[in-house]
Formats: structure tokens, sequence, C-alpha cells
């Protein structure tokens, strides 16, 4: 995208350094003299480029540098735009995003085209190629609507769905308009070719990044490394759309959906990202639109405030007319017209790529040239200021939805503890953990126990404690290392748990060291009898981020445990932040009580339900869950409701069947009995003594096993059916 010429003036500031500490200061000082004003930042911004540019006091040039970072900051906008949109919210909304995106297209093209020839008086080519500049919108708002945390709100998403709509239309009628211009007539030839490329480039898109991230996620699993290589693919797809005759800015946003699933909203490379991008480019970009702006052309006369005028009032209505049609069409409030018509209402990267096409073709002259330039000053400043005083009330009124869908009591405070004993899988129960956790308020503890003063063992915890530091602060969630001295793990959890009124253990799956050795291990074992809070038992083999399914087995009876909302909830929050499929295996009765606790939490993840008849029916799925699935088991302590003799069995059959998939266990919470009494001889033995399964627990095993074969390969076909994924 290029932009008209500015004047060639030497700035007061041409050494690199006072250049950048100035739009560092720049970028540092004015949110905060603005917030005191109650004014947007974004238009702050954006005042400040033009005061300080070659319109203004002259003090920094729009060289190299502002091209640079303001070519980029755009892209970012875009990418960040559809990284952070909630794709099951997306889906839900697409049709009223196109017919949003539909009408904020053609509404401008009709109306610009006529207000164009019969107010400004231009040939209908040149009306036609104006009304597009009227049609094309920008989203520099949207920082507005990601500060207030509405990015997953339905209007937001209209308005995001419906730019890249618009973005393609009026890069349709810009080529189209080119085309005639050059040959003198229309061809559709060029238009179909135009489509094609478009078609070509998403289907490549979609089929090829999916796959090389998922591979390169899995590989390299350094936060510097994959920040690096989701940049990288959202400047190669910026590049692949304009080598394909589209503009840049829709290869990021496209990009960023494609990518959205493996970047979840609460991890340590999406803090990165959204760091990176509202610290440095995004701001260089606005700024940037600031010195393109001359105040000084409304003082060439009437003409040129006139042709300014013309354009901003038919743009600005055009865009509300838009939004008012789809507010009449699906029935919506009047906040949310608002919100899309105040993120619609910005005109900056599509304006300035076809005025200067426009400009160069002699299409357009002066006037109209620096008419566009203020229609991009006053579009923005309406688009800023209206977004914001719009946010601050859909904010209020999303806010009153969330407190009447935490009334209850899944979403009550929790406090959640995550024991580490090694630096090395330190990070990836800390990601578990806050992804499950979700936006429930409450306290997360990290904790290393240990039973000796040796310097390596303090050497080791510290070091855990300090992983778990960093990987929480990256996501801005504070982390309370704790390191304790006690008789042995076990006790020093249990203890930590009381102390702390802890709500929820997620503890990783130890190794196994011996033959003999159970598959839980005797500290869970033991761990599991002295406590009834919910224990969530995690072995992963590749990273959180890259999993592609969640699939559940669930026991009888088990709505009826005291922590069944919250298992629910949590893996509720797991998937929303991972964008994935829920898939329960489950009893009829379960089910609804499933779906209630999942529709009252609002979570917004696509949930799938298949029917058990039997226990260990979940065996048969040995051979469906694949290695990018979670598989999540919801197990239940002897002597609560939902417990049957066939529970018993269950780390055998882990272990058999499902030795090399990544494995949850979840034991829910529990009240009515208390927690087994351990004696000082159980305390002081718990790290040496092994207890192995009953014989019979063994034999029986082993005739499950038997009859789970015969079973699926001599006609079991209605158990599979059921249970099918």
């Amino acid at each position: 995208m290029t932009v008209p010429a500015i004047q060639a003036t030497t700035p007061i500031l041409t050494s690199p350094v006072p250049i950048f500490l100035t739009v560092l200061l720049i970028i540092l000082f004015t949110p905060i003299l603005l917030n005191k004003l109650k004014i947007p930042y974004v238009i702050g911004l954006i005042v400040v480029g033009v005061i300080v540019g070659p319109y203004g006091v002259n003090l920094l040039a729009r060289d190299m540098s502002f091209e640079v970072f303001g070519q980029v900051g755009i892209l970012y906008l875009m990418f960040l735009a559809g990284i952070e949109i909630d794709m099951y919210h997306l889906k839900k909304n697409i049709g009223k995003g196109f017919v949003f995106g539909l009408f904020t297209f053609a509404v401008p093209m009709v109306l610009g085209s006529v207000a164009s020839h019969l107010l400004l008086g231009v040939d209908i080519l040149t009306s036609v190629l104006m009304a597009s500049m009227f049609a094309a919108h920008t989203l520099i708002a949207y920082p507005i609507v990601s500060r207030f945390g509405l990015t997953r709100s339905s209007p937001v998403v209209i308005a995001i769905a419906g730019t890249i709509f618009t973005v393609l239309g009026s890069l349709i009628v810009l080529a189209a308009v080119v085309g005639v211009f050059r040959q003198g007539e229309f061809r559709i030839g060029g238009t179909l070719r135009l489509l094609g490329s478009l078609a070509v480039y998403c289907l490549a898109i979609i089929y090829v990044y999916p796959r090389i991230t998922r591979w390169f996620f899995k590989r390299w699993n350094d936060n510097i490394l994959q920040f690096i290589y989701v940049l990288s693919m959202m400047f190669l797809a910026a590049q692949l759309a304009m080598l394909a005759g589209i503009e840049g800015v829709f290869g990021a946003f496209f990009s960023g959906l494609v990518l959205n699933r493996y970047i979840p909203g609460r991890s340590p490379l999406m803090g990165r990202i959204e760091f990176v991008g509202n610290a440095i480019f995004i701001p260089y970009f606005l700024i940037g639109v600031g010195m393109m702006i001359n105040i000084g052309v409304v003082t060439r006369g009437w003409n040129t405030l006139y042709v300014a005028g013309v354009m901003s009032a038919v743009a600005m209505a055009s865009k509300w007319v838009a939004a008012w049609l789809t507010e009449l069409t699906y029935r919506m409030r009047s906040i949310d017209r608002s919100i899309m018509y105040q993120l619609s209402n910005a005109h900056t990267a599509v304006a300035l790529a076809v005025v200067t096409i426009g400009y160069g073709m002699g299409l357009f002259d002066e006037v109209i040239l620096n008419g566009t330039v203020i229609m991009i000053l006053v579009t923005c400043t309406v688009s800023s200021l209206g977004t914001s005083r719009a946010a601050q009330k859909l904010k209020v009124l999303t806010l009153d939805d969330e407190l009447s869908a935490e009334e209850g009591k899944w979403q009550k405070k929790e406090n959640v503890l995550i024991p580490i004993a090694n630096p090395l899988t330190a990070g990836e129960l800390v990601d578990l953990a806050l992804l499950m956790k979700g936006r429930r308020e409450g306290r997360v503890y990290a904790l290393h126990v240990r039973n000796d003063n040796s310097a390596s063992s303090r050497a080791i915890g510290r070091n855990s404690l300090d992983v778990a530091e960093q990987v929480a602060s990256s996501v801005d969630v504070r982390i309370t290392p704790l390191e304790r001295y006690d008789l042995n793990f076990v006790t020093g959890v249990v203890n930590t748990i009381e102390e702390r009124d802890i709500d929820r253990v997620i503890i990783g799956l130890h190794r196994r060291t011996t033959i003999i050795d159970s598959f839980f291990g005797d500290k869970l074992i033991k761990l599991l009898r002295a406590t009834n809070k919910m224990v969530v038992i995690s072995r992963c083999f590749i990273p959180v981020n890259t999993l592609a399914r969640i699939v559940v087995a669930v026991p009888d009876k088990a709505q009826y445990e005291t922590g069944f909302a919250a298992w629910v909830c949590s893996l509720g929050s797991l998937a929303s932040q991972l964008g994935c499929r829920l898939i329960f295996c489950c009893y009829d009765e379960t089910r609804k009580a499933i779906a209630t606790v999942l529709a009252r939490g609002r979570f917004g993840v696509r949930s799938e339900y298949r029917t058990m008849q039997q226990w260990d029916d979940f065996i048969l799925l040995a051979n469906k869950i694949l290695d990018d699935d979670l598989f999540v088991v919801v197990n239940a302590r002897r002597a609560s409701v939902s417990h049957t003799g066939e529970l018993d069995t269950l780390p055998e059959f882990l272990q058999k069947y499902f030795a090399q998939n990544n494995l949850i266990v979840i034991y829910p919470e529990q009240f009515g009995d208390e927690p087994e009494i351990m004696t000082m001889a159980d305390t002081l033995s718990t790290d040496i003594v092994v207890e192995p399964s009953p014989l019979w627990l063994r034999l029986r095993a082993f005739y499950r096993s038997v009859h789970q074969f015969w079973r699926r390969f001599a006609g079991a076909g209605k158990h599979t059916r059921k249970i099918d994924l």
C-alpha cells in the first residue's frame, strides 16, 4: 500500500536515536494524559502524529521507518483481530457477519456513487471508485474494544466478519475500475481471475498452515521461537495475498483465523503477541496515519471543505444505514448497532490505497486527494470516540450477564494448588491449570515439597518454582510459590490444602520406575485417600495448544457428585481456550446434566455426546483416540455415589489401552465421608511401600480384557456404534 507523497522538508530530528526516543515518549505519555481527559488513546496518537509530523511542527519526518512500521502495524492490527476472535462465536455469527458485510458494502457503494455523481459532479467511473473508498473501512478502533475485553461479543464478531467481506468487495471494484480505465471496457475475466486466486489462496492457507504449525509447536516448545514463527507466518500470508492480487490486510487477518486455535487466549505466546503489537507496531501505525494528515488543506478554499464535507457525510451516513439495516434484520439491540457502526466507520488503509491509485491514473484531482485526507481524520476521530462510549455501555451489560451466569455454585471462587517436583514439567502443569481455571476468581499456588535440606534439593525446588512463576507472569497471572519442608510429599500437599483452603489439585502423572510400580503410583493413591478435594492427574506428550479434540469418559451417576459442576466447568474452560471440540461419552441421564452446566456457564464450546451402555465401553475408544486428542477419564473415590467395582481396574485398563495417549484423570470433589486417616507409620513409609493390586482384581481385569476382545471382534457392533467418534 502506497500513500500520497509528503512535502520534502528537513525535520528537526534526523538521528535514529532521538527519533525512536521521541516516538517512545509519545507512546508512553499520550495514554497517560488522555486518560484524564477521557479521550481514547487511539485518536490521541493520531492527533499527536498530526502535530509532530511534516504538516505540523515538522519534528519528525514520515521516513522509511514509519513506512515500514506503519505497514507492519496495520497488518498486526488485522492479525490480532483474527487471532483474538472466538471461533465458536464466529461460526455462530458468520451469517450475520455476511449480511452486515453485504449491507456495509452495498449501501456505501450505491449512496456513494449517486452522491459523488450528483453532488461532486464527477463521471460514473470516478464516482464508483470513490464509492469503493466509502465501502471499505479499517478496524482502527479495535484496540479499544480489545482493552474492554469485548472481542468475543456478538456485535464485535459481526463487525470483524463484515470487514473482510467489504474489503474484498472494495478490492474487486478497484480491480474492475482499473481494468475499465486501461482497456476501455469491463471484462469479466479479470474479476474471475481475482476470485479464483482468492479461492486458491484460502484453500492453500487452510490446508498448509495448520499442519506446519502443529508440527512446529510439537518439535519446538521455546516461546521465543514460537513467537518468531507466528510473525513469520503472518507476513508470509500477507505477502502471498499481495502476490495473488489481494490486499495484504486480508492475508494477515486470514492467517490469524487459521492460527487462532493454536494460540490460546491465556497463554504465554498470546501475551507476547499482544504486548509487542500494542506496545510498538500499532501505535507506530496510528502515529504514521496522523503524520499523513494535512490540516492546512482546509485553508485552500471552500471547494476543498465542500468536497471533504460531502465525502465524510456520505461515508459515515452510509455506514450507519448499513448497521441500522442489520439491526432491523436480526432485531438486535441499539448498543449492538452502535458498536458495529463505530467499528466500521473509520477509513484508512484501503481508502489510502484507492485514492493513491485513482490520483496516479488521473481519475482524482488534488481536491479529492485533500478531501480524502480530511475524511480519514474525521472518520477516525468519530469512530474512536464513538467506539469508546459504546464499548463502555456494552461492557456494563456484559458484566451484568456474567454476574447472572456466576450465580451457580460452579462459578465460585476457586483456589488451585499445583504440586511441582521437576522444572521440566512445571511449565506444562501451570499452562494446564490456568487454562482449566479460566477467568474464575481465586489464587493459584505452586508447591514444591522436600524432605531433606541438601543443596541439590533446594536448587531443584527453587528452579521449579521459578519456572512456574515465569509461565504465570507471561499471561498476567500472579502465582504464589510455596517451598515446604515436610515428612513426605503427601503430607506436605495435604497440609497445604488445609492451610490455603485449596479447592483443586492439579498434578502430573508419575513415571513408572519398576515393573511392580502401579499406574498412578503410591503417592497419588495415598493423596486420593487423604483428601476429598478435586484432583486432576495429567500426562500430555504434546503441547496443550496442539490438541485437536477432548474426549471425556463419564461414569454413571456422575451428576450426583458434589464436584460434578466443577470438573465440567474446568473442561469447558479448557475447550473454550483451545477452541477444540468436547466429546462426552456418557449415559443418557448424565448427558442432560452436563449440557445444563455448559449452557449455564456460557463457555461457547462445541460439545458432542456419545451414549455408553457400560462403563468399560470406553475401552473401545482405544483405536478412536488420536495422537492429537486428549482423553479425559472421570473417576470416583470409593464410597462415592458414582463409584462401582469396575473403577478399581481403571489403572490397568489405562496402562494397557491408553499408554501412548494424552491423558487426564479427574477425581471430583467429594463430601460425606472423611478421608482415610493416615497413621504415623503410613506417613513415614509413604515413599517406600508399594501396594500391589489384589489377585482377584488382576483376574477380573484379565477376564474383562478377554471379554472385550470377544465383543469387539465377534459381533459387538452395537456398542461400537454408540461411541463411534
